[in-house]
């Protein structure tokens, strides 16, 4: 069984939840607080975590931010009781895979958590080269299977969306891809039609590899259309 961890303060929202969510076939892992949840997703290595922006002490963003520090590549569905677009985004750059916005509906979460397993689970097949060794693009090289990536020798920390956002551009160098494009290739579900979440992910992937975000060197921007990858 397929491990999730919730991450929620209220405890209406977290009976609701482990409710379904064993109904859908999930083992769950419960947390009130973000020390906890950190101790928990260091121990039990949960398959998903489903995170909530509010917590005492330690907030969701806090919680979200140590977990890619210390290279934890658990795939995060950040909740919010805010319609805050801000929040949202922060998330999304701290490394959050997606967000819901409550109220929300059980059925949708667990669609979203059902997605985003299944893309976590194939990107490895999906996405390695056909030698399936390594990819280079000039001082960067990927390797696919293992999840590593560098840049000019020094490994580089990509949360699982930024990874598979650089081997689809990398397989799709030098091609124009618009933002939809690879929503859809690298999310695979609707973001509401929120093609934002593209650009965030890639200035974040830019301020990893680019020695100078202002004058990107690989991923550049074709204003009106989307990115590509640039080989030198």
């Amino acid at each position: 069984m397929k491990k999730i961890l919730v991450v929620e303060d209220e405890q209406s929202i977290v009976t609701l939840l482990e409710y379904n969510l064993s109904q859908a076939g999930f083992h769950v892992l419960a947390a009130s607080d973000g020390h906890t949840a950190i101790k928990l997703a260091e121990e039990e290595r949960p398959d998903l975590t489903v995170l909530d922006l509010m917590l005492p002490g330690m907030d969701g963003l806090d919680v979200c931010r140590y977990m890619r520090e210390q290279q934890l590549m658990i795939p995060i569905i950040m909740l919010t009781a805010k319609d805050d677009e801000f929040d949202k985004v922060l998330g999304l750059e701290l490394g959050a895979d997606d967000y819901m916005t409550k109220p929300f509906s059980p059925r949708e979460l667990i669609v979203r958590i059902k997605t985003i397993l299944r893309r976590f689970e194939q990107a490895s097949e999906e996405i390695q080269p056909a030698d399936h060794t390594s990819m280079t693009i000039g001082e960067i090289l990927i390797y696919p299977e293992k999840y590593e990536a560098y840049v000019r020798g020094k490994e580089i920390v990509l949360t699982s969306k930024e990874f598979e956002l650089l081997v689809y551009l990398a397989k799709h160098k030098r091609r124009v891809l618009s933002r939809k494009q690879l929503l859809n290739a690298v999310w695979n579900f609707d973001f509401a039609g929120d093609t934002r979440i593209v650009d965030v992910h890639i200035s974040h992937l830019r301020s990893k590899i680019e020695e100078d975000t202002k004058k990107p060197y690989y991923i550049k921007t074709v204003r009106g259309l989307g990115y590509k990858l640039e080989v030198p």
